[in-house]
Order: structure tokens, then C-alpha cells, then sequence
């Protein structure tokens, strides 16, 4: 069994070492018995939607509620420092895309002895989806708050004012289509499209075409096969050869969100998440499917979930963690997310309450339900970060022209290849220690 990392020996090498008597000893802390919570949240509108439910915890579990609100950009990381060091909440957020991570070194307990013991608790009111992205290696690692596919937002007021007919609310247009009308609406400052610069977007793409970032064993990258740099060299070919995307100042801070914001995009590649902070913008919108490629409209579905930390005691602690977990994914608390426009639940019993505007946002649940296109989920490993961190140092150049899409991915690849051995021997270790 490999060496337990101490927390000055992760503190060093992330090279936070001294925050650590930050991390310890700057605070009184929570009151005993609270019930404490960490989460993300980057805006003022995401921080009402957590501070009611915070209201919510207090009036059905009778206790303090104590939840700990970081921005998104620092979540991961503060969230790594509490989990070392002994300080983590009972309940933490976790992205879908770092449970395999989390789970992978023991930062968090599976939860299936928890279900089993629980006859109150159904898991199949959550999506499919969700529970998947929820587990690792044959466990449940956590409970789904939200799960939804990536979808395209549109500035109705834009294309209304072109006299260019609205797409169908149902039926997602060809690349082809897409392609043309994001041309057709660039010009004098206006701009036909907008996404990030980065592989969470590109997945979308590539999925679609048939393709992904690995194989399914997910021991060797895939990003060099035809399916995936057909789907590359898509989206790239906008933003170089056909200048449909607004100029790219600065390729770490660059925002799709703010650039459709300002009025001047037509479409915008994004998630449900964002409705909150979309529903702000001074022009009416909706929207609409994901553009099909070869392999239809299935962009990559995510989600996100509450777990437990391991280091949460068992007794009454872990029984006021487990209570607390299922307060914050109950359908009452994600009424009050859906309602909001904060995503979609990842509860089917909550999903009626995600509600316009935008007016079209009920097929979010469809695309989910498999009614409406379709959706794919998004295949992660346990060293996810590093992958992205690799695939964010030359892939970005691409869309700048620096670089050609064939000369990055064949670059990338070879290293590519040794994060996914890693992540196979990281796999074999967890089903060891495990057994």
C-alpha cells in the first residue's frame, strides 16, 4: 500500500506551506453540533441561491447551518487544503469531473453502506447520469445537486433584428448549418459565435463527432483519430479561418459568458448552469439542442454532487453528515436551485421546478430523458487536472493560429499516454486497497 501523503508534505508540494497555520488556527470555527457545508459560488446570484438553502438546512434539521462559499477558480484547491489538514466541512461539493480523484486517494467515503442503511433514501429518483458521475470503481461517492448537457444559448433580439429566422426549439441543426449562420451573423462588430478556449468546450465537440479524449479503457489518448481532430479543427477553423468569435484578449481570462452578455454574439456553447447569470443580460434569448455531427447531438453531460469526507467520524457526527446531505439533495432544497436558474437537479422529482425564462429550458430534462437529442457523459480519470493542465499549455494556440490542430495533438499525445497509464495504475492501487 503506497505512503499516506502527510499535510506537510502536501502543503509543500503545492507549494501553500505557509497557509497552513492559516488553514488551523485562524478561526474559532463552527459551533458544535453545526451543520457545516462548503460549495462553490461566484456571484451574487449564486450566493442568494446558497444562502437560502443554508435557511432550508436550519428548518429541517433544527441546527445551525454553516456553509463555507468559495469562488469556483479556488474551490479545488481550498477544499485540498481542508481535507489534508483536518478542517473539511462535513459535507463538501464536489465537481463530477474530481470524484474519481477524490475517491481514487481516499478523500472521501463511499456511501453505499449509508443508502443500504437508509430505507427513506431513494437514489433512483436521480438521474442516470448522475449516479454515474457520482461513482467510482463500482461505489457511490456521492449524491447529485445538479446534472445537465451542454446546450447552445441564442440572442433572439440579434438574429430578430438580421430577419434571420429563430432555430427549432427541438431539432438540432447540422454543423454545417451552424456553421453558415455563425458566418452569416459576424460582421461591424457583431460576432456569430462564442466558447471557451479549452478542452471542457472542445469535449462537447468532439463527442459529437464521435469521438473522445481516450479510449474506452482509458489507458491511451484518442485525440490524434479522425473523429476527434475533425471535431477540433471544427471549432478551431471558427475561430481562425472564419473569425466568427470575438477576438481572444487573453486565453486564461477569457469568458463566453461575458462575451454573450454584452449583447454583440449570437450563440454561445454553455451549460444550464449559467442561467442564473445569463437571465441578467438586457436582450431577450432562449435556448436550443447542441449542433449535431456525425454521431448526433451528444454533448458532454455534467453534473456535480455532496459527499462526505473520510476523516468525518463515525457516530454522531457521520449520522449528522449523512442527514445533511440528503437536506441539501432533497427535492425541497433543489426546488429552491432549480428555481433559480442555478442548473438543472440532478433529483427527477425536483426537475418541473427548473422553469423560464428561458422559455425553451424544459428540454434540458428532455435531452436528459433521451426524448430530445441526446448527451454524453463526461469521461474523466483520477488525474483529470493534470490531463486539462497538459491539454491547456500548447491546445489553447490552436485557436490563435499558432499552432496547427495535427502538430499540437501530436505533441500532446505521447504525454498524454503516460498521464493515462498513471491513471490505470492509480485504478489498480484503489482496487487493491479495496480488496
Amino acid at each position: 500500500m503506497p505512503a499516506k501523503l502527510s499535510r506537510r508534505s502536501f502543503l509543500e508540494l503545492t507549494g501553500l506551506a505557509g497557509l497552513g497555520a492559516a488553514v488551523t488556527g485562524c478561526s474559532t470555527g463552527p459551533p458544535s453540533g453545526a451543520a457545516t457545508w462548503a460549495m462553490w459560488s461566484s456571484s451574487a446570484a449564486e450566493k442568494k441561491v446558497w444562502e437560502d438553502f443554508s435557511q432550508y438546512v436550519e428548518q429541517q434539521l433544527g441546527v445551525k447551518s454553516v456553509p463555507t462559499l468559495t469562488p469556483s477558480s479556488g474551490y479545488p484547491t481550498k477544499l485540498d487544503l481542508q481535507l489534508v489538514s483536518g478542517t473539511a466541512s462535513l459535507v463538501t461539493a464536489i465537481n463530477g469531473t474530481l470524484i474519481p480523484t477524490y475517491a481514487a486517494r481516499g478523500a472521501h467515503r463511499p456511501l453505499d453502506d449509508l443508502i443500504a442503511a437508509d430505507p427513506d433514501f431513494d437514489l433512483d429518483d436521480f438521474y442516470p447520469t448522475s449516479r454515474r458521475l457520482s461513482s467510482f470503481n463500482g461505489k457511490t461517492y456521492g449524491i447529485g445537486f445538479d446534472v445537465a448537457p451542454t446546450v447552445m444559448y441564442y440572442n433572439k433580439t440579434l438574429l430578430q433584428k438580421q430577419g434571420i429566422p429563430l432555430p427549432s426549439r427541438t431539432e438540432p441543426m447540422p454543423w454545417a448549418t451552424f456553421r453558415d449562420l455563425a458566418k452569416q451573423l459576424t460582421g461591424d462588430g457583431q460576432y456569430g459565435f462564442t466558447c471557451a478556449p479549452a478542452i471542457d468546450d472542445l469535449v462537447s465537440w468532439i463527442y459529437c463527432a464521435g469521438g473522445n479524449v481516450m479510449n474506452d479503457a482509458a489507458d491511451r489518448s484518442t485525440l490524434g483519430e479522425p473523429q476527434a481532430l475533425e471535431a477540433i479543427q471544427f471549432v478551431i477553423d471558427l475561430f481562425v479561418q472564419d473569425k466568427v468569435t470575438p477576438p481572444i484578449k487573453n486565453l486564461v481570462t477569457e469568458s463566453s459568458l461575458s462575451n454573450f452578455i454584452q449583447g454583440n454574439v449570437a450563440f454561445m456553447q454553455n451549460g444550464p448552469w449559467q442561467v442564473v447569470n445569463v437571465r441578467k443580460a438586457k436582450f431577450d434569448w432562449d435556448v436550443i439542442p447542441f449542433p449535431a455531427g456525425a454521431a448526433g447531438s451528444t454533448p458532454r453531460v455534467s453534473g456535480s454532487s455532496f459527499a462526505i469526507p473520510s476523516g468525518v467520524r463515525e457516530g454522531a457526527e457521520l449520522d449528522l453528515a449523512w442527514k445533511l446531505l440528503k437536506t441539501l439533495t432533497s427535492t425541497g432544497a433543489l426546488d429552491i436551485y432549480a428555481k433559480a436558474g442555478r442548473n438543472n437537479p440532478a433529483r427527477l422529482s425536483a426537475g418541473s421546478a427548473f422553469k423560464a425564462p428561458p422559455d425553451n429550458l424544459g428540454i434540458v430534462q428532455e435531452i436528459l430523458a433521451g426524448k430530445i437529442a441526446g448527451g454524453h457523459a463526461f469521461d474523466v480519470t483520477t488525474n483529470w487536472n493534470q490531463v486539462k493542465q497538459l491539454l491547456g499549455q500548447d491546445l489553447p494556440r490552436t485557436f490563435l493560429g499558432q499552432v496547427s490542430v495535427t502538430d499540437a495533438i501530436a505533441g500532446l499525445t505521447p504525454r498524454l499516454d503516460i498521464l493515462m497509464r498513471q491513471h490505470q495504475d492509480t485504478v489498480r492501487q484503489a482496487t487493491a486497497r479495496k480488496g
